[in-house]
C-alpha cells in the first residue's frame, strides 16, 4: 500500500524571496510636507500673510491719498487768500497817482503863502484832509506807504534813482525819496524811487554798506 509522503502535503510552498507588499508611508508623508497646499493649516497661513500684506498696502496708498488731498485743500485756501487779498492790487495800483498828485499839490503851496491867504489854506486843509482818508482807506486794505529816509538801500523795497556825495554817512543810506514805495499785505506794490548817499573818495569798497538782500 502506498504511504502519502508527508513532505508532499505542503506543495508550491512560496518562494523565500517573494513577500506581501505593503505600502510606503514614510515617502508620502514627505511629499505632503513639502508641498504647503497640501496642509490646510499652512495654506491658511500663507493666505493670512498675503491678506495682511495687502491690507497694509491699501493702509498706506489711503494714508497718501488723505495726504496729498489735504495739501491740495490747503494750497486752495492758500490761493483763495491770495487771491482775496491781492484781487485789488491793479485798481490800487492805479489809485497811488492820485495819492501822488495830492502831496504834490500840498507840496507846492508854501507855508507862508497859507498864512497870508485864508482861501488857500482853507483848500491847502481840504486837500490835506483828501490825502488822509486816501492813506486810511489804503491802510484798512493792507496798503502802506514806504518813506525810506535815513534807511539803508534795501533793493526789495527801493529804486535808487541817483547818488550824492555826503560827508559822515555812510554809503547807501537814502537821503531823499523822489517818490514813495508802497506795499500791499507785507507784498511789493511799488518801489519808493531814491537817492542814497555816495561812498566817499578812497572808499576801496564804495557800496559795502547797501543792502542788497533778495
Amino acid at each position: 500500500m502506498n504511504q502519502s509522503n508527508p513532505q508532499n502535503e505542503d506543495e508550491n510552498p512560496l518562494p523565500e524571496d517573494i513577500s506581501p507588499e505593503m505600502p510606503e508611508a514614510e515617502p508620502a508623508a514627505e511629499a505632503q510636507a513639502a508641498d504647503p497646499h497640501a496642509d490646510p493649516l499652512a495654506a491658511a497661513q500663507a493666505k493670512i500673510a498675503q491678506l495682511e500684506k495687502q491690507t497694509a498696502e491699501i493702509k498706506d496708498q489711503a494714508l497718501r491719498a488723505l495726504a496729498e488731498a489735504d495739501n491740495i485743500r490747503k494750497r486752495t485756501e492758500r490761493e483763495k487768500q491770495d487771491t482775496a487779498k491781492f484781487a485789488v492790487s491793479s485798481f490800487a495800483r492805479d489809485l497811488l497817482s492820485v495819492a501822488d498828485n495830492l502831496r504834490r499839490a500840498l507840496d507846492a503851496i508854501p507855508e507862508e503863502t497859507r498864512k497870508a491867504n485864508d482861501e488857500l489854506d482853507n483848500i491847502y486843509t481840504g486837500v490835506e484832509a483828501t490825502e488822509r482818508e486816501l492813506l486810511r482807506a489804503f491802510e484798512n486794505n493792507g496798503i502802506k506807504k514806504i518813506e525810506p529816509i535815513g534807511e539803508m538801500f534795501n533793493p526789495n523795497f527801493h529804486e535808487v534813482m541817483f547818488e550824492s556825495p555826503a560827508a559822515g554817512t555812510p554809503a547807501g543810506t537814502v537821503m531823499h525819496v523822489l517818490e514813495p514805495g508802497y506795499t500791499i499785505h507785507e507784498r511789493l506794490l511799488r518801489p519808493a524811487r531814491v537817492g542814497v548817499a555816495k561812498g566817499e573818495e578812497g572808499d576801496s569798497e564804495p557800496g559795502k554798506n547797501v543792502n542788497q538782500e533778495v
